[in-house]
């Protein structure tokens, strides 16, 4: 078995909690469209409905300078981002990290994304940066669902951790759920482990320390066991435990391609509200099962529901980024290989 700590030589356990990082999309995802069956908003609403400030945000449009250094003119959008954009991740909103143009460099020197600063703050430094291109025209993973979790604040009036406690984590009895740890389960955490020889893992957060963000992108921990739950809760078509958190239809509707033929997507890979969406089995590069939806997180966790093997996988690891894609891909091959009726 792996160690929950190779430093401390602990094993990991059954009741290990992990860092979800991306894996955390997914949970506010089904937050916003709880909502949207509440009937307090629709995913055709332009965010500036809630948060008026990102109505100011113009698209970058890159362009080779006198000096052969590429410089940024800026232009208004096609259209206003919508929460359906931000669900979908055809906002225009990036990652900083991952590209090295002007925008990226103007992205990274903002520091976007600071533990110390709030879901709100983060929601006004964003308004005064540009977008990639206008919302709709294309797929780019990015901090849509970190702004995804501002608009839960905003229309709910508490804080993402408050509401995603009370609508999702209580009901599902998701128990070691949270953005920050009380001190007696810190010892309970894995930790990652570096590859010898290897760069070093991108940086992270400490699970047992409050920060002012909470990152509806990726800032929540939870247990193999508490993920579990959410899963059979959308596997189940939105009940587990006698407890409803989405009608079947949602969840339908949740799982379905939004992206369609946009440019973005790996072949054979679309994109739905919070969640990947196989669109063939063939075309991607791994095996699977037209249907199958679910998503990854940084540190090398996984899990997808594939609707037509009634099944769930879940993997949870605490990796460095240049093994984390091999187990991943290993992992997917070994559970499909085991499927024989």
């Amino acid at each position: 078995m792996a160690d929950r700590d190779r430093t401390a030589k602990d094993p990991m356990k059954p009741d290990s909690i992990f860092r979800l990082y991306s894996m955390t999309k997914p949970i506010v995802s089904v937050a916003i469209m709880q909502l949207v069956e509440e009937g307090r908003m629709q995913i055709t609403d332009p965010v500036s409905m809630y948060l008026p400030e990102m109505g100011k945000m113009r698209v970058a449009v890159e362009k080779p300078g006198a000096d052969g250094k590429p410089v940024m003119e800026f232009v208004d959008p096609a259209r206003p981002m919508t929460i359906q954009d931000l669900l979908r991740h055809t906002s225009g909103l990036i990652y900083a990290g991952r590209g090295d143009g002007a925008l990226n460099t103007a992205w990274r020197d903002a520091k976007v994304g600071l533990q110390a600063e709030t879901n709100a703050q983060l929601v006004t430094k964003l308004s005064g940066l540009a977008l990639r291109f206008s919302p709709g025209q294309r797929w780019e993973y990015g901090v849509s669902t970190d702004v995804l979790g501002r608009v839960v604040e905003v229309v709910t009036g508490k804080s993402l951790g408050e509401a995603l406690d009370e609508r999702i984590h209580k009901p599902l009895g998701m128990v070691d759920t949270a953005f920050v740890l009380p001190a007696g389960k810190v010892p309970r955490a894995a930790q990652p482990w570096q590859k010898p020889g290897f760069p070093p893992m991108t940086a992270r957060f400490d699970v047992g320390v409050k920060a002012a963000y909470e990152s509806g992108g990726g800032g929540l921990v939870g247990s193999t066991a508490d993920y579990l739950r959410f899963a059979s809760m959308l596997a189940n078509n939105g009940s587990f435990g006698g407890k409803r958190i989405l009608g079947k239809q949602t969840v339908a509707f949740m799982t379905a391609d939004h992206t369609g033929r946009l440019a973005g997507r790996a072949p054979g890979m679309g994109f739905g509200l919070g969640f990947e969406v196989r669109t063939a089995t063939g075309h991607a590069a791994l095996p699977g099962s037209a249907g199958e939806y679910g998503w990854a997180g940084n540190a090398g966790t996984l899990f997808w529901i594939d609707p037509k093997e009634q099944l769930i996988a879940l993997y949870m690891v605490q990796v460095d980024e240049p093994v984390r894609d091999m187990l991943r891909n290993q992992f997917r091959t070994m559970v499909q290989s085991a499927i024989v009726n």
